[in-house]
């Protein structure tokens, strides 16, 4: 399964009202440490298959989204399951603990 790109407008559809758990990935296309990770949530997209979703978010783009999960700074991990934040973390990660994250 590949990266989804979340905005405002297929929130609900893709996060909220989703069957499964939602890992998003809040980045902008200026921050290092985002494109660092970038490879590691499109790893983590194609290994979780359909067990979950994986989504990114642009801050730049969508400034609501990102301020109504409070990030401060990213790269900002959300997991949400059943419409709720169950996990978060911000900055690099190595892919075992964002996947710890998001199981």
């Amino acid at each position: 399964m590949s990266v989804i790109n979340i905005t405002s407008q297929n929130f609900e559809e893709e996060v909220t009202k989703s069957s499964v758990p939602v890992l998003i990935d809040f980045w902008a296309p200026w921050c290092g440490p985002c494109k660092m990770m970038a490879p590691v949530v499109e790893e983590i997209a194609k290994e979780v298959g359909e067990t979950a979703k994986v989504g990114k978010v642009n801050i730049d783009e969508e400034p609501n989204l990102a301020s109504s999960f409070g990030v401060m700074s990213i790269p900002t991990f959300v997991v949400v399951r059943g419409g709720k934040v169950v996990g978060q973390t911000v900055g690099v990660q190595g892919k075992e603990d964002v996947l710890k994250l998001l199981h």
